[in-house]
């Protein structure tokens, strides 16, 4: 896995914001019924075998609702840990501990949800294919999304449009002349990667004599997929794109493809289960 280092400026304004979202305008109503001072210690456990993410968030959550609230984590982030497992604890003010419960669980359950699917999907293929989130991020989230993604040991795509030139279908399609849209982008390419998606080896063939970086084969099959990828041997490095799952991922690395991308590893996943534990 490689190594990721979030910012405490990043964490602190996401959790300031996400606590603002829970609380504005009135705080937690329902916990302020509570008298003060019951000092608590409670377990963060999660109820599901996971690749574990987002502690650093819900120690930054609490630290900011009460500055005395001891929250020490058991678990390293990215770690991979079994069903029951204690993975913070947390210990202060009951009532300020209930403020926060949401927010903080919010984080590390999501964060964890997209890390854990990411390393299923990792596990399928061989170590020499790439397995990549996309820009299908919820607005706003990119940053933790694809963090948790880098946790799962996944690899992450262009942050956004002004990363690399990725020249899709539309684009393709809107032009008279396809490969002059490439032409334009190496002239301009400034030390950026320049990738083409094609949908079928006639495509590949008309451009594979420029000096584009990578090519992008979206949603072939398989045989065309091995065929494809022979041609771009040793000239591009390759991806496929397309309905790629858990069951067909296998089939797709085994083409030797450098790439696989995944859209639903950030835009339809399913939280880990989290709960705090007295």
């Amino acid at each position: 896995m490689s190594k990721i280092r979030l910012s405490k400026n990043f964490i602190n304004s996401n959790c300031k914001l996400a606590l603002n979202e829970d609380l504005f305008p009135s705080g937690d109503i329902t916990s302020n019924l509570l008298s003060g001072n019951q000092i608590t210690k409670i377990k963060m456990i999660s109820n599901q075998k996971a690749v574990i993410g987002g502690l650093e968030f819900a120690k930054e959550t609490f630290s900011l609702i009460d500055k005395k609230i001891k929250f020490k984590i058991k678990k390293k982030e990215g770690s991979k840990i079994k069903k029951n497992t204690v993975i913070a604890t947390i210990e202060g003010d009951l009532k300020n501990i209930l403020t926060g419960e949401r927010v903080a669980l919010n984080f590390v359950s999501h964060i964890s949800g997209i890390a854990t699917k990411t390393n299923e999907f990792v596990k399928k293929v061989g170590k020499n294919t790439k397995i990549c989130c996309t820009r299908k991020t919820i607005p706003n989230l990119r940053v933790i999304q694809k963090y948790a993604v880098k946790l799962g040991g996944g690899t992450n795509h262009r942050f956004n449009l002004s990363d690399e030139f990725l020249i899709k279908d539309n684009h393709i399609a809107s032009s008279k002349n396809f490969e002059n849209i490439i032409k334009k982008a190496i002239k301009l390419k400034k030390g950026r990667k320049i990738t083409v998606e094609v949908d079928n080896l006639k495509q590949f063939k008309k451009i594979q004599h420029l000096n584009f970086d990578r090519v992008l084969f979206d949603n072939m099959g398989i045989k065309t997929l091995k065929m494809a990828v022979m041609l771009a041997k040793n000239r591009f490095e390759t991806e496929a794109s397309g309905g790629v799952t858990l069951k067909n991922i296998k089939r797709i690395s085994k083409t030797n493809v450098d790439r696989i991308s995944v859209g639903g590893l950030t835009h339809s996943i399913n939280a880990i289960d989290i709960k705090l534990e007295f």
